[in-house]
């Protein structure tokens, strides 16, 4: 905290050792308020803030009067001060809300958690968060509580006080605000830390606490104590239950008897149904979704945002503004509110959500306030009592070009300022100085600002919007981005996560009703877990159902026997008849066409290992540097991605990867440094891309990307004249262009490269045949790149391991904003609003529709209810031209809305585009409305997703399913995961081929990679034979508890783990996560993963059953071959009166089992096998 005040010392003494400004402070330490500070925009406003936050010492609230300006200083003021938060405002909406993101949720009581807390802060906030209601300040005070290692618990009072904390109690905890129990175990997930914890209590003590990883759901580390927090902005106990339901009730009847004496009969109906509906989910489940716009009736007294601020100084930017925009949140409230009532969509007192108006103007007058403004202007609201002048000029941005910046700095030294330039990295700054020192100026770099003198210039880390000077303070500062143009903010990432990545993941959760497939007999319908006790011993099986209500008992050791069924593109599942051969026919015909295809790819490969290609040499300097260019931190994934290219690079073999990441998880930043790196080889790049915008929006970024480096990047498109394309080649053949980027014109004859190193192609997969061809000529012997959006199965990718190169980036980059998303019902009022935000910040907005025949009566319908935007409509049914032309008038910001068809799904880039709309939201594939959100909130500002459905009478059963969908997906938990394999399965399609699409449906998509997996690994001679499956069958308890794990979905997860136990390290890991999330295991779950282990073994030896028959266990060989006389022979020896051996085609060992402990027989077997594969692999002198 120290250092972080010291590290400005030397730029802010400027400042606070001016006589005028000393005045000022002291003014305020005399309580002259309301005080005012002018003359001051931007990012100079955070560096006068921060003086004012040293010397006095109260915490600080900052107004600001729109959410971008908000954000804004909030950014700036993190340079001086690493205790600021921003609190975003609270929407006060009626709408019918059917689900929404608790992003903002979230956001917003991390925040309500640091006002708690002592310690000395400042928080940013918008004029929008002064006007709402808040619950009572004191209820957070109660309800913040710690639990610590060694405290007593009862389970009950936690429950209780977890679910009035606003916490909501699952199976499975994936997300903020959820807590499960199972047994002796609490799984939490705090609103105000990043990570869940485990709490396992030993009786009643808690025993330890551990952080887990969602995903895998597997511990991480250990801590002492946990914080938890209020998970919902409003806190109920019984009590003011039972008041707010009394209240809403009365209401209601209010309102009935008055809309039944106006004989409004619709709205009658409105407000009784959807009370009624609040009422009863209110009984049941104490909450419901629109609960926080009831606040008004379950607390007599509730709080304004002041109360929460205590005794802080107030700083508003530009009073007159903030006004004006309460102003017309009163007026819109008053609005909407007259409106509802009269629908009969709310009740009277939800008219109470905000604070009078009045005396949020009054309580400010009468608060230690402080306006910011960049002149003096008159105003009747904070009529100042002691003021603050100062002359401020916002510099000009250099935008990269170096020599505008020297002759200003040379200017400013000669006249004795002091100038900081903000590097934004170490790396970039340290260069700086170097650069600075060519053109003639001594500059120094350090991390602590500690002094300047007259006439020095100072670098150091750090970001500021915008640059500044203070003439009369003889002050300069210069910011990142005047220097180097546009750059983003790293985030620095926690690293703890890492630990307990999940292992399987390829067998979504199993559900009563699903399709399945068993390797043996084919595809039936999953009825669920059947507990049944066959001769007097307890098993669980799956029951599965097939054509003419034929029933199949799978046991739950053979599980991997069974996958959930995954067809192409959702088409229903043909069910089989058990013990026909028609399953067989189809499994035989699938074969034949995998074998067809791995031959070829195989081929493939041998005939490119035999080429030479270019060896790149090693990493050089500049190398280095560009990679420290990088604005943001890399995921790990990025990093190993990078490794794999590099070492292709270097090696000389020429290259073919397969780069899969989704849309924005930074494959071309991979792809730009494998370009570096050829250029500092000499060689030249080509970037081919499949549409002209994209090869714009590439060409742009890389002239920014490789800015200050020595390399010359060029495009071929549509965009160019003839008469550039001529010079262009001519450059491109005399090796003047080191990249060039284009669409598939690149392939054309006339295109001749000098010395081209590497290729690289962006989306592959939207080529058409012909330049595919094309392609493959091209890149005979070069190294070639290929990146893909479409997300390439791990299952399958592992199958095709050794056939094509495959480096895959899974992990999302770290977000600092969310996409707000709702689904909601279509509403003209909702849609206006949402459009009008989003122009109030200068922004555009997507509007998908997707029917292309009346696409052009709803772009007109829309322009009716927002007069003032500018229109434009995309479709499929366009040609490329137009399609193109319109596209980069939108990107240009000639249009506010765009109203298109799911055409904007793949890979357009829009920075300014922050809020979508999509209309019938219930009719598009969830992978689809995935990728369409992944269209906004791509820049630095909240973006909002709108899924809107119309209340037909009757939702089709599908859609209805699908909004549930969504909806869960919209609060980022399990949908995100059905979406995947969605978009999973259309990855494989493309991956090999339609052809296989078919095949693919045949068999279900789980068996198909199993089957090219092994197929392909016979061809390359990694193995001889096919795998023999070994079945178990002991009379010994074997199966889970319900007292063990009660969730089914859970149980099915973990007995599929168990039954993919291929060897000890899998047995030891499956044994850490049960204790690990279900407390110690039961002697029939430890036989059942005995069994699998024993499986596992009998597998390796050739062993195709273990039976038990009398008072004798049979093990089964395959055929002769497998018992081998070494084996025979050492048998004798050391089990020579326990067995028998039976010869025969199938050759068996016997153990006699009569004088042997039941629950000793698995650990014999289990070292019996051992002896025979360690003989197996020829160390016959063990013992």
């Amino acid at each position: 905290m120290v250092y972080v005040i010291m590290r400005f010392k030397g730029l802010m003494e400027s400042l606070t050792n001016s006589s005028m400004f000393k005045e000022f402070i002291y003014d305020l330490s005399c309580n002259k308020y309301p005080a005012a500070i002018y003359g001051l925009s931007e990012s100079a406003r955070a560096y006068v803030i921060n003086g004012v936050f040293e010397k006095t010492n109260s915490n600080i609230f900052i107004i600001a009067n729109s959410d971008v300006e908000g954000r804004n200083i909030y950014e700036d003021l993190s340079l001086y001060i690493p205790n600021v938060y921003y609190f975003p405002s609270k929407e006060i909406v009626f709408y019918n809300i059917y689900a929404i993101s608790g992003d903002l949720r979230w956001e917003r009581l991390k925040v309500i958690k640091e006002m708690l807390t002592p310690g000395r802060k400042v928080i940013v906030t918008t004029a929008e968060a002064l006007a709402p209601v808040y619950t009572p300040f004191e209820l957070y005070k109660k309800y913040d509580f710690k639990i610590s290692v060694g405290d007593t618990i009862n389970l009950q009072e936690l429950a209780y006080k977890l679910v009035q904390c606003g916490y909501e109690r699952m199976e499975i905890v994936d997300g903020k605000g959820q807590f499960s129990i199972r047994g002796g175990i609490i799984d939490l997930f705090s609103p105000i830390s990043n990570v869940p914890y485990r709490i396992e209590l030993f009786g009643d003590e808690v025993d330890s606490i551990r952080s887990f990883n969602t995903e895998s759901q597997r511990s991480i580390d250990k801590v002492e104590y946990i914080e938890v927090f209020p998970a919902k902005e409003i806190l109920l106990d019984k009590e003011s239950i039972e008041k707010g339901y009394k209240k809403i009730e009365e209401d209601l009847t209010d309102m009935l008897s008055r809309f039944k004496k106006s004989k409004e009969k619709e709205a009658y109906d409105k407000i009784n149904d959807i009370t009624k509906r609040n009422l009863e989910s209110l009984k049941e489940n104490w909450t419901f979704e629109t609960i926080d716009s009831f606040l008004p009736y379950f607390y007599d007294k509730t709080s304004t945002l002041y109360d929460y601020m205590g005794e802080a100084i107030i700083i508003v930017d530009d009073v007159q503004r903030c006004k004006g925009k309460l102003d017309s949140i009163y007026f819109e409230f008053e609005d909407a509110y007259t409106s509802f009532l009269q629908r009969g969509e709310i009740l009277p007192l939800q008219g109470k959500l905000l604070v009078d108006k009045e005396k949020v103007i009054s309580k400010l007058q009468n608060s230690k306030v402080i306006e910011l403004n960049s002149m003096a202007k008159s105003q009747d609201i904070l009529l100042p009592r002691t003021t603050l002048h100062l002359s401020e000029i916002t510099l000009h941005n250099y935008q990269g070009k170096l020599d505008l910046l020297i002759e200003d700095i040379k200017n400013k030294k000669s006249k004795g300022y002091k100038t900081v330039i903000l590097s934004g990295t170490r790396p970039r700054g340290e260069r700086l100085v170097n650069t600075l020192k060519e053109q003639g100026i001594e500059s120094v770099y350090r991390d602590v600002v500690g002094e300047i003198k007259e006439g020095e210039v100072v670098v150091t880390f750090g970001n500021q919007l915008k640059g500044y000077e203070f003439p009369e303070l003889k002050l300069c500062i210069i910011s990142d981005k005047e220097v180097f143009g546009e750059a983003k903010k790293k985030t620095r990432k926690s690293a703890a996560l890492k630990k307990g990545v999940s292992k399987i993941k390829s067998f979504t959760d199993l559900k009563p009703g699903d399709y399945v497939v068993h390797t043996n007999h084919g595809i039936g319908i999953y009825k669920g877990i059947k507990h049944l006790e066959v001769q007097g011993l307890k098993r669980d099986f799956l029951e599965l159902c097939y054509e003419g209500d034929d029933k199949l008992y799978v046991p739950v050791d053979q599980l991997d026997m069974v996958q959930k069924y995954i067809g192409s593109d959702g088409k229903a599942a043909k069910i089989n008849k058990l013990g026909g051969n028609e399953w067989a026919k189809a499994k035989a015909k699938v074969k034949k066409s995998i074998n067809e295809i791995a031959e070829d790819l195989v081929k493939l490969y041998a005939s490119r290992s035999i080429v030479k290609g270019h060896k790149f040499s090693k990493d050089t300097v500049w190398q280095k540097q560009f990679e420290d260019e990088f604005p943001y931190e890399e995921t790990p994934d990025q990093i190993t991605s990078l490794q794999e290219i590099k070492a292709d690079m270097e090696s000389d073999k020429p290259m073919d990867r397969l780069l899969c990441g989704d849309v924005g998880y930074g494959k071309t930043e991979v792809a730009l440094r494998a370009a570096f790196k050829a250029v500092m080889d000499g060689k030249q790049v080509a970037f081919l891309v499949p549409t002209t915008i994209l090869a714009e929006q590439h060409y742009n970024n890389m002239i920014k990307r490789f800015a200050g480096f020595p390399v010359r990047i060029d495009m071929i498109s549509r965009f160019r004249t003839p008469s550039q394309v001529k010079e262009t080649l001519k450059n491109v053949k005399a090796g003047v262009v080191d990249i060039l980027v284009g669409t598939h014109r690149i392939l054309q004859k006339d295109v001749e490269f000098k010395d081209i190193g590497l290729l690289i192609i962006d989306e592959e997969q939207r080529f058409g045949v012909k330049h595919k061809e094309q392609i493959k000529n091209f890149k005979k012997n070069i190294d070639v790149i290929t990146l893909t959006a479409t997300p390439i199965p791990r299952t399958l990718h592992m199958s095709l391991t050794g056939v094509r190169d495959i480096s895959v980036i899974e992990t999302p980059p770290e977000e600092r904003y969310p996409i707000q998303t709702y689904v909601v019902e279509y509403n003209e009022q909702l849609i206006r609003d949402a459009i009008l935000r989003e122009l109030g910040r200068d922004g555009q907005v997507f509007f998908v529709y997707n029917r292309v025949e009346d696409i052009g009566s709803m772009a007109k319908s829309i322009g009716e209810l927002v007069p003032e935007a500018r229109i434009a409509v995309a479709h499929g049914q366009m040609t490329e031209r137009e399609l193109e032309k319109v596209m980069m008038e939108f990107m240009n910001h000639e249009y506010d809305i765009l109203v298109a068809t799911t055409i904007i799904e793949t890979g357009i880039d829009i920075q300014n585009v922050n809020t979508m709309i999509i209309y019938d939201a219930d009719k598009m594939g969830l992978s689809q409305l995935y990728q369409l959100r992944g269209r906004v909130g791509r820049s630095n500002r909240i973006a909002y997703a709108y899924f809107t459905y119309r209340k037909d009478k009757i939702l089709s059963e599908v859609a209805e399913k699908r909004l549930k969908a969504i909806k869960d997906f919209t609060e980022l938990g399990s949908g995100f995961k059905i979406a995947m394999s969605d978009l999973e399965i259309r990855g494989a399609g493309n991956m090999m081929g339609s052809a296989q699409h078919g095949q693919m449906s045949v068999v279900g998509y789980d068996l198909y990679c199993r089957m090219l997996e092994e197929t392909i690994k016979l061809i390359k001679g990694e193995i001889t034979e096919e795998e023999i499956e070994t079945t178990v069958e002991l009379n010994i308890d074997a199966y889970i508890p319900t007292n063990y794990i009660e969730d089914e979905v859970q149980k099915i997860e973990v007995y599929k783990k168990i039954a993919a136990i291929s060897g000890f390290d899998d047995f030891m890991d499956v044994k850490d996560e049960l204790e690990d999330r279900f407390s110690e295991i039961p002697q029939p779950v430890y036989n059942l993963m005995d069994i699998a282990y024993l499986r596992s073994l009998g597998k390796k030896l050739g062993i195709v059953e273990i039976k038990e028959k009398g008072n004798e266990v049979y093990f089964y060989f395959k055929d002769k071959d497998k018992l081998k006389d070494v084996m025979i022979r050492a048998l004798m020896e050391k089990y020579s009166k326990k067995i028998v051996f039976k010869l025969g085609d199938r050759p068996a060992v016997a153990y006699k089992i009569q004088d042997v402990k039941k629950e000793d027989l698995l650990g014999i077997f289990k070292e019996m096998l051992h002896y025979l594969l360690q003989l197996d692999e020829g160390k016959e002198n063990i013992n």
